[in-house]
């Protein structure tokens, strides 16, 4: 009985995602950025904090959620660092490509001090890889809310992307709602494929997509 508990517990050991917290400052092997539809994040979650990020006339379409390191299996959050944290003006300066500087705040003290970088130099990279990426200009035309396949979303970030191949961008759901894209970069910040664990591609056919506010 004993010698078939550590199996079971093994077992779950090995098929859960290897999450860890506090790991040593820039020790990954690779960066997802997530790009996140603001009409989608504001219904599921802004609209209930009263966030600026979704007030009528701002216009955000795919903001950065975040640059977050990534092992292969697992990710490191919350990492030990000695690089001294951002000031309010460096995570205000944030605000025009990731909403609020609340949000730079979070995702520096999750995910940046995770990078070894200086606050300065996680915001450079992080303004860096979302500049590289074409968002579909398309998406920013709708007058209205659509119901789409998200593999055609997908197929939009390709084709605005000549660079980019399928295996280098998944695009997620929640809620019935077109969430993020999120794409695989190196520490060079260049495309790469996705590890298995991070491909989490959205098999809806009516995922709802709605319109910048």
């Amino acid at each position: 009985m004993i010698r078939m508990i550590k199996t079971f517990c093994l077992v779950l050991l090995f098929a859960s995602p290897a999450l860890a917290e506090g790991e040593r400052a820039g020790d990954f092997d690779y960066y997802v950025m997530s790009l996140s539809w603001t009409p989608s994040w504001c219904e599921l979650e802004g609209d209930a904090r009263n966030s600026p990020q979704c007030d009528e006339g701002k216009g955000f379409g795919f903001t950065l959620h975040g640059l977050w390191p990534q092992y292969e299996r697992g990710w490191p959050s919350f990492c030990l660092t000695v690089e001294r944290d951002p000031s309010r003006g460096d995570t205000a300066a944030m605000a025009d490509i990731m909403g609020t500087s609340g949000l730079a705040w979070y995702q520096w003290k999750k995910h940046g001090r995770c990078t070894g970088l200086s606050s300065d130099a996680y915001y450079e990279a992080a303004r860096k890889a979302y500049e590289s990426i074409v968002r579909p200009e398309i998406l920013r035309k709708l007058s209205r809310s659509v119901e789409v396949p998200a593999r055609v979303i997908e197929a939009a970030f390709l084709e605005a992307n000549p660079q980019m191949e399928p295996d280098q961008i998944t695009i997620t759901c929640k809620g019935g709602l077109i969430q993020e894209a999120r794409i695989c970069l190196t520490k060079e910040l260049d495309l790469r494929q996705c590890s298995a664990e991070t491909v989490q591609d959205c098999s809806l056919e009516d995922a709802i997509l709605d319109p910048i506010r």
